[in-house]
């Protein structure tokens, strides 16, 4: 069954939560992206920005393991919320 977009949206608010709650994975998410806090929550409600904490990650695969494994979801859940967001548009794997 897919993920529904609200579903979709709240796994990425989630991942935001898990992403800030660890210093070194909070300094590597802002140094990668270039965002800064104040960026990161002006775009909280936008599709774009949801899809991209979840691609950060999942292009890590142990990030993506630990994330899931602590909002009791599998990865590929992770990955269909992220494709329900907007992410790898146009990219078929």
């Amino acid at each position: 069954m897919p993920i529904q977009t609200i579903e979709a949206e709240t796994m990425a608010l989630q991942a935001v939560a898990h992403i800030v709650a660890e210093d070194a994975l909070r300094d590597r998410f802002f140094a990668i992206t270039g965002l800064d806090a104040d960026a990161l929550r002006a775009g909280l409600s936008e599709a774009d920005m949801q899809a991209s904490v979840l691609g950060f990650l999942i292009d890590f695969e142990p990030d993506l393991v630990e994330f899931a494994a602590s909002v009791d979801r599998k990865p590929e859940d992770v990955v269909a919320a992220w494709r329900a967001l907007g992410g790898g548009k146009g990219v078929e794997w």
